[in-house]
């Protein structure tokens, strides 16, 4: 009687009757057959385009771009797909047709700083980790374009009939201005289902907002030098996005028993750190660990430690010290922004917002800007996060009597998407073949293109609980969840498209 019990459990399990079809199936095996080392070269090909925005290089005048716009559009016809290239968009289809599903993905990738890899960044390391392919847009977002083009040309090998046109979509300014795309959907029409090829697995249908907080701190045009103890400078950071690996502070006038108490509040936190002396000056250099900002709790945030650990000692007044004394009091080391005011708060479902300084440097009126990267979710009107933001930073000026600059206060619109008609085709693809029960849809902290599209989720590239390697100072994907992926988009496309 056990033993037939357990043979109906199994049978009627979610795993054993998939609602995949048998030709997604096949034609997913035959992919990653046929093509698996075809799209891991195109990714290599791809991320040797160094498709970083250039402020002193206009878009459509950088080499870099317009030439990984030329080799996509050669890659697509060599595999027989349909291409147009729109500048700062270039599309690649499939089908006949009305548009009946988009594929959403960018090709601009952050910078990253050649130092803190072992080979170079934009150069495909497939030697260092052998289950690992190592580069700056593995994961973020041309290992996915690279995926998608291989997944399109095997559902074009087998012949299978679609309802219509699959489109590709690719956005060459993601990363660092949304404003061309949003100008180009005013007049072209985007496919009525879509599907972001730039977050997690298994589908995600609500992302928290971009927001930020920008202050500046002006410089004293008497000498910073004092005969007490004095911050000369202070920076960290790379780029907006994320979280600081690095932070530097020069400090002098102190004693050796004032050194000694910074150096034993740093020791209390997962870094690296060198004090250095230098004629009267010491330099602190911290090391953290670099994450998305959208995943701070993945990122051990180097400009937060450094201002805590600096705390300890009674600063003269100096843009950096005013920089500090701001970061201790309104932010600290957490990341839920519970120091900054009535900010804090958290939704049921897409969870705590999340407060992460992630820049600090003097700018061209040699004021002292920090950035600080703001996730809202749902939870709070955009009006009253505003309003709280503003009525913190009024209260500490005014309590502080320290001459803060309110540089600029954005708050984004935050994404959730609850009733879009291909979500259970996602699930049911993604529950086969990563052979995971009852899968459910997820929210992010990231915030994707998927805003701008009609009935748009996030598929991919990265799996539930992995760290997310974008942005940081070691993205990679590996090898297995390359083949997944090529295996997974190849059945999704089918599934949602196939007559």
């Amino acid at each position: 009687m056990r033993i037939i019990l357990l043979f109906i459990i199994i049978a009627v399990s979610p795993l054993a009757t998939s609602k995949v079809s048998p030709q997604a199936k096949k034609a997913s095996e035959y992919a990653a057959k046929e093509y698996l080392l075809a799209a891991e070269n195109a990714l290599a090909e791809m991320i040797s385009f160094k498709t970083v925005a250039d402020p002193a290089v206009p878009y459509l005048q950088d080499k870099n771009f317009i030439n990984f716009r030329k080799w996509l559009k050669t890659k697509a016809q060599s595999l027989g797909l349909e291409t147009e290239d729109h500048g700062y968009v270039v599309t690649i289809s499939l089908g006949q047709g009305e548009k009946v599903l988009g594929l959403i993905t960018h090709g601009d990738v952050q910078p990253a700083n050649p130092a803190k890899w072992k080979k170079n960044p934009f150069s495909l390391d497939r030697e260092s980790a052998p289950d690992k392919l190592i580069g700056r847009g593995t994961e973020d977002d041309k290992g996915p374009i690279a995926a998608a083009l291989y997944a399109m040309k095997a559902i074009k090998d087998k012949g299978y009939p679609l309802k219509g046109k699959v489109e590709l979509l690719i956005y060459m300014a993601e990363e660092s201005d949304w404003e061309p795309l949003k100008e180009f959907l005013k007049t072209y029409e985007p496919a009525p289902v879509n599907i972001a090829f730039d977050s997690d697995y298994p589908v995600v249908i609500a992302e928290k907002a971009w927001s930020h907080i920008n202050v500046a701190f002006p410089t004293f045009s008497k000498s910073e030098k004092t005969n007490g103890p004095a911050v000369l400078s202070f920076k960290g950071g790379a780029f907006r996005s994320q979280i600081p690996e690095d932070a530097i502070a020069e400090v002098t006038g102190i004693t050796s028993t004032q050194l000694a108490d910074i150096r034993y509040q740093l020791r209390q936190y997962p870094i690296q750190f060198e004090t250095t002396a230098i004629d009267d000056s010491i330099i602190i250099s911290v090391k953290g660990k670099a994450a998305h900002s959208s995943t701070p709790q993945h990122g051990i945030n180097a400009v937060n430690i450094l201002a805590e650990s600096l705390k300890v000692v009674n600063w003269a007044d100096s843009a950096p010290a005013f920089a500090i004394k701001y970061l201790n009091e309104l932010v600290g080391v957490g990341i839920e922004g519970k120091k900054f005011g009535n900010l804090a708060y958290t939704h049921t479902f897409m969870g705590p917002m999340t407060l992460s300084p992630t820049q600090v440097k003097f700018n061209d009126k040699n004021e002292l800007e920090v950035f600080i990267n703001v996730r809202r979710p749902f939870g709070k009107t955009k009006d009253q996060v505003t309003r709280d933001i503003q009525k913190a930073l009024d209260k500490w000026k005014e309590k502080s009597q320290i001459p803060l600059i309110i540089k600029d206060i954005y708050v984004g619109d935050p994404l959730w998407v609850k009733d879009a008609p291909h979500t259970e085709t996602l699930l049911n693809v993604y529950s086969y073949f990563t052979k995971t029960q009852n899968p459910k849809p997820a929210a992010i902290g990231g915030s994707t293109n998927a805003k701008l599209f009609p009935n748009a989720v996030s598929f991919g590239p990265s799996l539930p609980d992995a760290e997310y390697t974008g942005h940081s100072e070691y993205e990679f994907m590996t090898r297995k969840t390359f083949e997944l992926t090529l295996k997974m988009y190849t059945a999704v496309i089918l599934e949602l498209t196939s007559q």
